[in-house]
């Protein structure tokens, strides 16, 4: 039998090792071929269970690199393209990285992409946070994109480049907007992985301005079953948006998660507010929803499951909060003294 190729890149990053870690086992048709350039957030030990899988061969390189990423992309069935940086904070730091990444490298792929004649599907993975902040209501597929920070933008410029090659050169795009992911194996300087882990170690929990900044919040697995489901159902050229259904605001957020680990309130230690901080995000997944998605699992048990999970795997995030020097500076520099 003829395995199907399939090429995920950012596959050792937080979403994408475990969509790999999904597909492997939902797919026994599948090969997948794991392009990760290995920065910072992208570890070769979220793939520790599947590495030495004989479906799953490991590609150390970078998107930008033509010869390394090209053929890649020309040889594969699927491509899922989640290689990207993707922390707000650190676009606001360092802009001209995030557009290199996320839209000179989507170029890169989408080149090689229309020169793939058997390829099915090339699926985007975009973000909520392209519709910029939402005061009131839900983003659907066609509202105006108003990204407000350097990622957002540079993600919403992959998106509609990515919409380009199938409108231009017919190149079989679907672009996914997800809300706020969350689960194992996500790096811990985003929300909920940084402050599980501060509360373990009865640390100060770093909450930005007045807290009451609201976010959907989609288990990374519901996350996975969509893209699953829609390089299965999806229609060329159009966009789905994801989202979990799950409004928390910060401040509730952070409590929640306090509770969960015994620790008190008096660990929150407000900071001054991220430049340009949207307020809400929501999506409507009406079309989602249509196609025969629905979110498995609820934010309650998924949330006590991922505090669980740090809880159980001090061992992979100890030595980055511990012993990675970079992590250390960017924290110090991003919270202060509150650090």
């Amino acid at each position: 039998m003829a395995l199907t190729k399939v090429l995920v890149t950012g596959g050792a990053g937080f979403i994408g090792s475990n969509f790999v870690r999904y597909a492997i086992h939902a797919h026994p048709d599948w090969h997948i071929t794991n392009l990760d350039k290995l920065t910072y957030a992208g570890r070769k030990e979220n793939l520790h269970d599947v590495m030495d899988n004989p479906r799953h061969t490991f590609v150390h390189g970078d998107i930008l690199d033509a010869t390394v990423a090209g053929p890649l992309v020309e040889e594969a069935d699927y491509v899922v393209h989640f290689a990207a940086e993707t922390h707000v904070d650190r676009s606001i730091l360092a802009a001209g990285e995030f557009i290199k990444t996320d839209v000179e490298g989507s170029f890169v792929l989408l080149e090689a992409a229309r020169r793939n004649p058997k390829l099915k599907r090339f699926v985007q993975i975009s973000t909520d946070e392209v519709y910029g902040s939402v005061p009131e209501g839900s983003s659907t597929e066609t509202d105006e994109l108003r990204p407000r920070n350097p990622y957002a933008a540079s993600k919403a410029g992959a998106d509609r480049l990515a919409y380009s090659y199938w409108a231009t050169h017919d190149v079989p795009v679907i672009v996914t907007r997800a809300s706020n992911n969350y689960g194992p194996y996500q790096f811990p300087e985003k929300i909920i992985p940084l402050f599980i882990t501060n509360a373990l170690d009865d640390r100060p929990l770093p909450l930005y301005g007045d807290g009451l900044n609201e976010r959907d919040w989609l288990h990374v697995l519901d996350h996975c079953r969509a893209i699953d489901l829609l390089i299965e159902r999806g229609t060329p050229g159009e966009v789905y948006n994801v989202g979990g259904g799950n409004h928390v605001r910060n401040m509730d957020l952070t409590r929640r998660i306090l509770q969960l680990l015994g620790r008190p309130e008096s660990l929150i230690t407000p900071v001054a507010d991220r430049p340009g901080h949207d307020r809400r995000y929501s999506l409507d997944s009406s079309k989602l929803l249509a196609v025969g998605w629905r979110p498995q699992i609820a934010f309650d048990q998924g949330l006590a499951d991922t505090v669980a999970w740090y809880r159980q795997h001090e061992s992979w995030w100890r030595p980055i909060k511990d012993q990675d020097a970079e992590f250390r500076r960017y924290y110090q520099g991003q919270y202060g003294t509150a650090g």
